[in-house]
C-alpha cells in the first residue's frame, strides 16, 4: 500500500511542476504574443497578481531582456519567502504581497499601483499583464460608494457559502474598478497582453483573476442573482446591496461587454491550465506501469459527495490502474472545524472505502499547495484509514460534518504539505489500484 501512496505523492509533483512558470514561459515566444515587434514599443512594462505572480514575472523577465522597463506584481503573504529555487527571482519587477483569500489594505495598495501604471501608459507602450489564481483577492479597488470594508465582507460570506468560483467573480467584478476589465479601461490606448495561468474550470478568461483585462459577460443583475442564491442577500454591507441595485437600474454604466474600443489592443493568451496537469500526470503514470485514464478536467461539486464517487469509481476498476480528475470542488461551511476541499474529498473517499480489501491508494491535492485556511496540500487516504480512525477513537463521518477534516489528518498521517508552490491550476485529484 504504501508503494501506491509513494507512487500518488510523486505523480501529484509531476503535475506541479508541469505547470511552474519556467516550465509554461519555456512553451511559448513573447515576441509572438504582441502586436509588432518588442523593440517597436516605446516602453515595456509588467503589472500581475496572482499566486504565480512572482514566478511568472520572473520568467517574463527573462523572455523580455533588456525590453522591459520594469513593473510591479502582487503575491500572498508569506510567497517571496517561499519562492523556489527553480525559479528565476525577479530583478527589475518590484513585488509586493498582500492578504488572500480575503483581500486585507494591501491588496487595495497593490490594485492602485497596477491602476497608475496602465493609467500612465500611452500609444505606443506594451502593458504585459500577469495573472493566475488569486488575482481577485490581491487587486481589491472598491468602487464608487464601496468601501474596502464592504469588500472584505462580502468576500467572506462567498468564501462560506459554497458558490463556485464563476459565481463569486462575478459579483466581485461589479464592485471593483480593476476587475472586469477596468485594468484594460486604464491603460487603453497601449497595447496590453495579458499572460494567465487558470485556475477555474473551462478556462473562462473573464473569470481568471475576475478578469481585469477582458470583456465582461456577466451583469449587475447576474451579481444580484448569486447572492440571492446562496442567500447572501441579508448577509452582505448595505453599500454593497445599494450599489448592485443602483447599478441594476443604469444608474451606473455595466462592465464593459467588448463591444467598445477599449479591447482592440488588448489580448490575452493561456499560457498553462489543468489539463496540462493532467497530462503529466498521465504520462508520468504511464511510465510507471499504469493503465491510466483521464476521468474528468472538470470536477465540481459539495467536496465530500465527490469525493465518495471518486472512491467507488476506484473500486470498480481492475488491475494496476491510475485514474485522474482535476478541477475544482466547493465546501458549504456548517461547522466550526478546520479544514479544505482537498481534506474533504480525501476524507469521504475513506469513509467509503472502509472495509475494501484491494490495495487503492487516493490523494487529494491543490495545485497551489494551500487547501483552505491550512497549511496543507491537501491529503491521501488508503482502506486502512478508516481502520486507524477507529483505533484511534476518531469518527470520520462526525469530523468530515463539523468541516474538521485537518484534525483527522494530523493525527493519523496522510497530509500532503508542499508549502506554496508559485503556480496555479486548481485541483488533481488521483485514485490508484494494484490489483
Amino acid at each position: 500500500m504504501l508503494r501506491l501512496v509513494d507512487d500518488a505523492r510523486g505523480l501529484y509533483y509531476s503535475a506541479v511542476r508541469s505547470v511552474q512558470a519556467d516550465r509554461l514561459f519555456n512553451r511559448f515566444d513573447i515576441q509572438e504574443l504582441t502586436d509588432v515587434p518588442l523593440e517597436c514599443y516605446r516602453r515595456v512594462r509588467i503589472v500581475g497578481a496572482g499566486k504565480a505572480a512572482m514566478a511568472m514575472a520572473g520568467a517574463a523577465e527573462l523572455a523580455l531582456g533588456d525590453r522591459l522597463e520594469g513593473g510591479h506584481v502582487v503575491v500572498p503573504h508569506g510567497y517571496t519567502e517561499s519562492f523556489p529555487e527553480s525559479q528565476h527571482v525577479p530583478a527589475k519587477t518590484a513585488v509586493f504581497e498582500a492578504g488572500h483569500p480575503v483581500p486585507d489594505a494591501s491588496s487595495v495598495d497593490a490594485a492602485r499601483r497596477a491602476l497608475e501604471v496602465a493609467s500612465s501608459s500611452r500609444k505606443g507602450d506594451l502593458l504585459v499583464v500577469l495573472l493566475s489564481g488569486g488575482g481577485s483577492a490581491l487587486w481589491a479597488a472598491p468602487a464608487e460608494g464601496l468601501t474596502f470594508g464592504d469588500l472584505q465582507a462580502t468576500s467572506r460570506a462567498l468564501l462560506h457559502s459554497g458558490a463556485d468560483i464563476h459565481q463569486t467573480n462575478v459579483v466581485r467584478k461589479h464592485l471593483s474598478r480593476i476587475k472586469g476589465g477596468g485594468l484594460a479601461w486604464a491603460a487603453y490606448p497601449a497595447d496590453v497582453t495579458t499572460l494567465i495561468i487558470s485556475d477555474v474550470t473551462g478556462d473562462v478568461i473573464s473569470a481568471i483573476a475576475s478578469g481585469p483585462t477582458v470583456p465582461d459577460p456577466s451583469s449587475y443583475a447576474d451579481a444580484i442573482s448569486v447572492l440571492h442564491s446562496y442567500g447572501l442577500w441579508d448577509d452582505v454591507p448595505a453599500a454593497v446591496r445599494r450599489t448592485l441595485i443602483g447599478s441594476a437600474a443604469k444608474r451606473y454604466p455595466e462592465t464593459p461587454v467588448g463591444d467598445d474600443a477599449y479591447y482592440e489592443r488588448s489580448q490575452a493568451v493561456l499560457l498553462g491550465t489543468n489539463a496540462d496537469a493532467l497530462q503529466a500526470v498521465s504520462a508520468a503514470a504511464q511510465r510507471l506501469g499504469y493503465a491510466t485514464y483521464i476521468r474528468s478536467g472538470d470536477l465540481h461539486g459539495e467536496a465530500s459527495e465527490v469525493g465518495r464517487t471518486i472512491a467507488r469509481e476506484a473500486m470498480a476498476t481492475c488491475g494496476r490502474t491510475c485514474l485522474v480528475w482535476g478541477g475544482e470542488t466547493t465546501v458549504t461551511v456548517t461547522g466550526g472545524g478546520r479544514g479544505g476541499r482537498n481534506q474533504e474529498v480525501a476524507t469521504a473517499a475513506a469513509i467509503e472505502l472502509d472495509g475494501c480489501e484491494r490495495q487503492i491508494a487516493i490523494l487529494s491535492g491543490g495545485t497551489d499547495g494551500i487547501d483552505g485556511p491550512t497549511d496543507v496540500s491537501g491529503a491521501w487516504v488508503t482502506p486502512e484509514t478508516a481502520r486507524r480512525a477507529r483505533r484511534l477513537g476518531i469518527d470520520l463521518v462526525e469530523r468530515l460534518s463539523a468541516n474538521d477534516t485537518y484534525e483527522i489528518f494530523r493525527a493519523l498521517g496522510g497530509h500532503l504539505r508542499t508549502g506554496p508552490t508559485h503556480t496555479n491550476v486548481m485541483d488533481v485529484t488521483i485514485a490508484l489500484t494494484a490489483f
